[in-house]
């Protein structure tokens, strides 16, 4: 879908960046994110999640749409291992993901996702860790032929609004819940929700 020239299929991206503030050192943050079998699903719900080989899982996103075109996208992500304080979460590629949960297959060459996000601890002073955290994600989609008689900019500039909000929400909902999670499970008093950098 990423390299061919059906005029049906669509590239939108978004980015996003937001900070956490952690209440411990770096080795503490550094030890929590290692662990990641356990904050993870905790911090993904409701969204469904299923672990995938020893770094992967599986998230459905929830139902999306826009002009009556509706898709619950599910997307493979791989937590890799850290290197040097940098953390990265990749897109797991549908062949290796093996994505057999039912009803999968109607939704094969539909949309295809990229995503890049990586979470980098820096100290931010005695007892405190700063995790700034950017994700990079493209989303391609094929749309129904009757989507595509719209004006150009309209189906791109709604997409991309769309696939914004989508990213804003999750995105941000999890920021939060890993942060909370993290203090909660050291025993410590999260700090108060920041704005979202965008």
């Amino acid at each position: 879908m990423r390299d061919g020239d059906d005029p049906k299929v669509r590239r939108y991206a978004s980015t996003f960046a937001d900070l956490m503030e952690m209440r411990a050192e770096a080795a503490a943050v550094a030890a929590y994110l290692d662990c990641h079998e356990g904050w993870f699903q905790r911090c993904a719900a409701p969204m469904p999640v299923a672990p995938l080989g020893r770094n992967g899982y599986r998230l459905t996103l929830g139902r999306f749409g826009n002009f009556g075109f509706e898709v619950e996208p599910t997307i493979a992500l791989e937590l890799l291992p850290q290197s040097e304080g940098v953390y990265r979460i990749i897109t797991v590629p549908p062949e290796a993901s093996g994505r057999v949960e039912p009803g999968a297959n109607r939704l094969d060459g539909l949309y295809d996702v990229e995503f890049n996000a990586s979470l980098q601890l820096d100290p931010g002073g005695e007892g405190l860790t700063l995790v700034r955290w950017d994700l990079d994600l493209s989303v391609w989609i094929r749309l129904p032929a009757v989507i595509t008689l719209l004006p150009d900019g309209l189906v791109q500039s709604s997409g991309e609004h769309l696939l914004r909000q989508i990213v804003r929400q999750i995105s941000r909902k999890l920021t939060w819940k890993v942060q909370e999670d993290f203090h909660a499970s050291h025993g410590l008093e999260c700090p108060p929700r920041r704005r979202a950098q965008f």
